[in-house]
């Protein structure tokens, strides 16, 4: 009898105990938060990929950006294969060939020194397009970074840096350029840095802008009583909500410092011969107007095309992001 109540009292106690031990496992379980999976990579860039395919499609959905955005196409391809492209070599002299209208063996006809000018129109693109956007996109990162410093510090050094920069937009961008000219000397360093200095207070104004009205929203709020750094509430929380308006405004920055540097080649302080700028050529050409008219009508042709496309697109571009914004 002892044995079977020890064997009785042995199973009640174990019943309880397992009894009791499900709804522990089960609270546990419930405790845990599901774990969120980890963004790969390829989902990163499929996401960057998709962007840019509704991009385009956005920026031909009307004739104008497309019309714009093809033209810009052209001229970068130019731009990249142009030594493919072109005939003959860009200082290639054929003195029998000097003054030739433009025909099947120079599509352009040549200029009074026997040069090809389709030739040297080709490659001008190459150079005049590495320089404007290589000076566009210095002037992008500098005047980013001076905006958004200035738009989140505030106090002295916002008013002592926008009062420095309303110095430098005081004057026409030409006179500015030539002044910097002529303290650097022409060349092509030269007018990459004036066009840094020309369009940085330009950037760094519209990205002051919209970090002004950023700052003081939640998020932005959340970040700094967590105790996160400047740089990190800087690029992170606020440079994302100025891209939209920064896109737009690289575009127009990048058709102006197209026609700054043609107009500087034109006046004879910025890309210096042989260079086949496509400003010197028109300078160039100018002297023989009536006898060779096409040597200057295809360079200039070819500035108001890409600066009129870049425009174009540059419109284009903020009707895309302020439809999907």
């Amino acid at each position: 009898m002892t044995w079977y109540r020890n064997a009785g009292t042995r199973l009640l106690l174990n019943s309880r105990v397992s009894i009791s031990s499900e709804p522990l496992s089960s609270n546990k379980q419930s405790s845990k938060e599901p774990q969120r999976e980890p963004i790969s990579p390829y989902s990163q860039a499929a996401n960057r990929t998709n962007r840019i395919i509704s991009l385009f499609r956005g920026l031909y959905a009307k004739p104008s950006s497309a019309i714009g955005t093809t033209i810009f196409l052209i001229f970068l391809t130019v731009a990249l294969f142009g030594p493919l492209i072109a005939p003959y070599g860009v200082n290639e002299q054929i003195a029998a060939d000097a003054r030739q209208p433009p025909s099947l063996q120079h599509w352009f006809g040549t200029d009074n020194l026997g040069r090809d000018v389709f030739t040297r129109v080709v490659i001008g693109a190459r150079d005049i397009l590495a320089l404007a956007g290589l000076g566009t996109l210095l002037a992008v990162v500098c005047g980013t970074a001076f905006g958004l410093l200035s738009g989140y510090m505030g106090a002295w050094f916002d008013e002592g840096l926008m009062r420095l920069f309303d110095s430098l937009l005081a004057m026409p961008a030409l006179l500015l350029s030539l002044l910097l000219l002529g303290i650097l000397g022409p060349s092509r360093s030269s007018v990459l840095i004036v066009i840094v200095i020309v369009y940085t207070p330009i950037v760094a104004r519209v990205v002051r802008s919209v970090v002004l009205s950023v700052k003081t929203r939640g998020f932005v709020e959340a970040s700094r009583l967590q105790g996160e750094s400047i740089p990190y509430i800087l690029f992170r929380e606020i440079l994302p909500s100025t891209l939209p308006a920064l896109t737009v405004e690289s575009a127009l920055r990048f058709s102006y410092a197209i026609f700054l540097v043609a107009s500087l080649g034109f006046l004879g302080v910025g890309v210096q011969p042989p260079n086949p700028d496509w400003g010197l050529m028109v300078k160039e050409a100018r002297v023989h107007v009536f006898q060779i008219p096409w040597a200057m009508y295809f360079p200039a042709g070819a500035i108001a095309l890409v600066v009129i496309g870049v425009n174009l697109m540059s419109d284009g571009i903020k009707r895309v992001w302020q439809k999907s914004g």
